[in-house]
């Protein structure tokens, strides 16, 4: 079950950051860093669906998700 992470201010915001905010909603076996954007990879759909519903709409280093 991955994640989109749009928006995402990749100049400030590393992939160890990134694994940080997201690891709260569950076991993440999967996490890769693009230019903009992310993708996050849980065990399970459930970690995912706490992840979007979690985390939508936050700003992060100065940047709507």
């Amino acid at each position: 079950s991955r994640v989109f992470i749009g928006n995402l201010n990749t100049l400030v915001v590393k992939k160890s950051d990134v694994e940080a905010i997201f690891a709260k909603y569950g076991k993440i076996v999967g996490c890769s860093v693009h230019k903009g954007f992310a993708f996050v990879q849980y065990v399970n759909e459930r970690n995912a669906r706490a992840a979007v519903a979690g985390e939508d709409g936050r700003m992060i280093a100065g940047q709507v998700l």
